[in-house]
C-alpha cells in the first residue's frame, strides 16, 4: 500500500502550475518522470503477477533431483553379502612394518626415475627413459606423513596437525580398517600402501615423515615409550 506522503508527492509532480513555457520543457518531464515512478512503486503487487506471465505454462513434471538421488542411494544392494567383510578387501590390506625400537632421525632424497620416455606433442624428446630427478626440487609437501600401527592411533591423533595424514600400517594386533576408525575419530584416516612404503623407505612406525628442503626428514618414535604414556 502506497502512504500518504509518497501520494502526495505525485499529485505535486502532477501539478504542472499552469502553462508550460519552453525553457519549463525539462522541468515538466522531470515531474512527470518522477509521478510515473512513485505511481509504480504505489502500484499493487498484483499488477505485477498480472503480467509477469508470457505465454503458456505447465506445471513441472520432473521429480525432484535431490529425491531422486536420495531414494536410488537407500536402494544400493548391500556389498557384503558379495564380497564379505571388507577387513578381509585386498584393497583393505595395508603394508607391513616392524615396531620402532628407539627414537632415531635420518634424511632420504626420494629421487625419481622414469620408466619411459616423454615427449613434446610434436614429437620432440623431453625426458629420456631412465631420467632421475627429485620431485622436491620443484614441489612442497606441506603436510607431514604421521605412519602408525592401530594401537598407537590416539597418539597420532594427539601429534597430527589437522593438515596431517595419518596412514595406518600393519604388523601389530589391532584393527587396521581406515573406514572404522575415520568415523569413529572423525578425520580421515588412510591405509600406507606398499608403492609408499618403498618410496619413503619405511621400515618401521610410528614414524613422522616432514620436507626439510629437497629432503625427507624421518623421525622414528620409540613405540614402547608410546605405549608407556598411554598407559599413564
Amino acid at each position: 500500500m502506497c502512504s500518504r506522503y509518497a501520494v502526495k508527492a505525485v499529485a505535486i509532480a502532477l501539478n504542472d502550475g499552469g502553462i508550460t513555457m519552453p525553457g519549463e520543457v525539462t522541468t515538466s518531464r522531470r515531474r512527470f518522470g518522477a509521478a510515473m515512478l512513485l505511481s509504480t512503486m504505489c502500484a499493487p503487487s498484483s499488477a505485477y503477477a498480472d503480467t509477469s506471465t508470457i505465454g503458456r505454462t505447465w506445471p513441472i513434471a520432473e521429480p525432484d533431483a535431490l529425491s531422486e538421488i536420495e531414494g536410488r542411494a537407500g536402494s544400493v544392494p548391500d556389498m557384503r553379502k558379495a564380497f564379505g567383510p571388507r577387513q578381509i578387501w585386498s584393497a583393505m590390506k595395508a603394508a607391513v612394518l616392524g615396531r620402532s625400537p628407539a627414537d632415531r632421525i635420518r634424511s632420504i632424497v626420494p629421487f625419481y626415475t622414469l620408466d619411459g620416455e616423454i615427449r613434446l606433442p610434436d614429437g620432440r624428446l623431453l625426458y629420456a627413459k631412465g631420467y632421475t630427478f627429485n620431485p622436491l626440487a620443484y614441489v612442497s609437501l606441506p603436510q607431514r606423513l604421521i605412519v602408525v600401527h592401530p594401537r598407537d592411533l590416539n597418539w597420532a591423533i594427539r601429534t597430527a596437525a589437522p593438515t596431517d595424514f595419518i596412514l595406518l600400517a600393519a604388523g601389530s594386533a589391532g584393527d587396521a580398517d581406515p573406514i572404522g576408525a575415520s568415523e569413529r575419530l572423525g578425520r580421515p584416516i588412510f591405509l600406507l600402501e606398499e608403492r609408499v612404503k618403498a618410496r619413503l623407505r619405511l621400515s618401521v612406525a610410528p614414524v613422522i615423515v616432514a620436507q626439510q628442503g629437497q629432503k625427507l626428514l624421518l623421525t622414528e618414535v620409540d613405540a614402547d615409550r608410546i605405549a608407556k604414556g598411554s598407559r599413564k
